[in-house]
């Protein structure tokens, strides 16, 4: 009667079954490093903020709050020095950013017979998001070699799963392509606070968008920078054209963010102690890890930014390299997760604890 689901790519995560409980059968418990998902404390004056706003009785709005709005267009201009946006018309609070991505084709009135392209190696849902829209998606290393009709193109920068940084030169190429092919580019800047040998660049830096949003959205979470994966808040922001049609339809949806998530969203992104402070944390663990692989034999590329290692080991696969790992009670990510161009590899999660990254590293060891 209803088959939806059908059109949709298998959900990855339920393959690594077998491969969870295998690690959970150490003696010391497993390690997972599969999913990147936040183990670290949120921050005391997140939380403040929302219990300061918990007498919420009346509905959010679905454009938020004018704080919270500006918190976002502050913050763009205090950390990735963007300037120019908006908050009346340029920005709009989202429920995660993973909602965002999944319906923005459908938002959009994209469905069959359009392309929407999505990197080659790529997080799952930028392919669900166009199937549950009936468009085709196509997978490219460089979106500006597609040649055909192409109504939205995905970026991910640093990228997930691999860590790749797109550098400026790269972007204002894609900016160009984007503009003069009337296509619409989305760029997924949700690790951009955790760029570790070079720093990430925004499309809506002024030394790629030239001073103008036309055609460029950039999506932005704070589930990875202030550890909210639970409060599930980020935006939106851009062209004003495509972010009014987007508050205009999700209005009727009845898409609105919590009013205290919104204002423990302003609080977050006006504040960046707590943004160094787990930037100190990642960065300690991605050192003794990679060392930690490098030494028992695995290779690990780009990795560049994010938050995690792309590692591979001549004697395996990605499925192999699970079931090597799991071996030793370690869970990761197989790279066949996000595309032909990740069967070699896997994903390994920083989102671990201090004391779980230390067992891993001891277990390599061993």
């Amino acid at each position: 009667m209803f088959e939806t689901s059908s059109r949709l790519p298998d959900f990855p995560w339920d393959k690594l079954a077998p491969y969870t409980q295998k690690a959970a059968e150490h003696p010391d418990g497993i390690v997972d490093l599969s999913v990147g998902s936040p183990v670290d404390p949120v921050p005391e004056l997140v939380k403040k903020a929302l219990a300061d706003a918990a007498d919420a009785p009346s509905y959010p709005t679905t454009i938020g709050t004018s704080a919270a709005r500006q918190a976002a267009v502050d913050w763009m201009a205090r950390r990735l020095d963007v300037t120019g946006v908006d908050p009346k018309s340029g920005v709009l609070p989202v429920i995660g950013t993973k909602e965002l991505i999944m319906m923005l084709p459908t938002l959009l009135g994209i469905g069959a017979g359009d392309t929407v392209l999505i990197p080659d190696l790529a997080y799952p849902t930028y392919e669900a998001g166009a199937a549950l829209a009936r468009a085709t998606s196509e997978p490219v290393a460089d979106p500006t070699t597609y040649d055909g009709p192409v109504r939205v193109a995905y970026l991910n920068s640093p990228r997930n799963p691999s860590g790749e940084i797109t550098s400026p030169d790269e972007l204002r190429r894609a900016v160009e392509w984007a503009r003069a092919n009337d296509v619409l580019l989305v760029s997924d800047e949700c690790y951009t606070e955790f760029g570790w040998d070079e720093k990430p660049v925004s499309v809506l830096h002024p030394d790629v968008s030239g001073g103008s949003f036309d055609n460029l959205l950039a999506v932005h979470s704070l589930s990875k920078r202030s550890n909210l994966a639970g409060y599930r808040g980020g935006f939106v922001a851009g062209d004003p054209t495509v972010v009014t049609e987007l508050l205009a339809v999700r209005k009727h949806a009845g898409l609105m963010v919590p009013s205290p998530i919104q204002a423990a969203m302003a609080a977050a992104f006006a504040d960046d102690v707590h943004v160094e402070e787990q930037r100190a944390r990642y960065l300690r663990r991605r050192a003794v890890l990679r060392d930690a692989l490098t030494d028992a034999g695995w290779e690990i590329t780009l990795s560049n930014g994010g938050l995690y290692l792309w590692a591979s080991h001549p004697s395996y696969d990605a499925y192999g390299s699970v079931g090597a790992l799991a071996d030793k009670g370690i869970l990761v990510a197989p790279g066949a997760f996000y595309g032909t161009a990740g069967e070699r590899h896997v994903r390994v999660a920083l989102t671990g604890t201090d004391e779980r990254i230390d067992s891993a590293v001891k277990r390599l060891q061993e």
